[in-house]
């Protein structure tokens, strides 16, 4: 091929990114698949590929997981996920947003201390999830709910989630803050091993998680409170 001509068979990975994002399938898959065709195209040779996708990848490998899940709960969050999950509060009888989010710090603070930060957080679970479950909540507890009280539901949502990480991820023993703590310590001549520093985490943890709840509580009867009053 002459030097001047452009090779546009390459582009051809932009069209499975389209279609494969048209019909549906995996994001991550049709990526992936993508980038192999757009390389083979190209000119390289499978292992080429494969090796030059793992090394972009460990070179920026500051973009953790969190990042890589983000399309998908866009295009979940495009398709329902929201709608489907204020649904599922309306059908559950005795569902409250006291209840709901005090499960959730419950659930959020378990998770980080078993280590499993990555695994809810503010883009996977409290914007698609955990806020319109809570407005939901809120909505079926007063149906004349004002915008500013919903508005204050899903920043408490979101302090639920940070006060359940936070306190949480201290007591995994590999934890970035754990060694952080540990490094800042043996630099001022104090030896301390991670797993002391874990456990005497876990009398905060319980800490945080009951005051935490009990001002969810107060939210919740706060809220009560006004729709009692609104329907008098």
């Amino acid at each position: 091929m002459p030097q001047w001509q452009i090779d546009y068979w390459p582009l051809a990975g932009i069209l499975v990114v389209v279609i494969g994002f048209a019909m549906r399938f995996n994001p991550l898959l049709v990526v992936a698949v993508a980038a192999i065709l757009t390389g083979l195209l190209g000119g390289m040779d499978l292992v080429a590929v494969v090796s030059l996708l793992g090394k972009g990848f460990n070179d920026n490998r500051f973009v953790t997981v969190v990042y890589v899940v983000l399309p998908v709960i866009g295009l979940l969050e495009r398709f329902g996920l929201q709608q489907r999950a204020r649904g599922l509060i309306e059908s559950m009888r005795g569902a409250t947003v006291g209840r709901l989010l005090v499960g959730y710090l419950a659930f959020r603070q378990g998770l980080a201390a078993l280590g499993l930060v990555s695994v809810a957080g503010h883009p996977q679970t409290v914007r698609p999830l955990l806020a319109p479950m809570a407005e939901a909540a809120a909505r079926k507890e007063n149906p004349d709910i004002t915008d500013d009280d919903l508005e204050e539901v899903k920043a408490m949502a979101a302090a639920t989630d940070n006060v359940g990480v936070f306190f949480g991820e201290d007591i995994f023993i590999a934890i970035g803050s754990i060694l952080l703590i540990q490094g800042v310590l043996r630099g001022e001549g104090i030896e301390l091993a991670p797993i002391h520093l874990s456990l005497w985490a876990i009398p905060t943890a319980i800490c945080a998680f009951a005051i935490h709840a009990l001002r969810i509580r107060l939210f919740a009867r706060r809220l009560r409170r006004k729709a009692r009053s609104a329907a008098a």
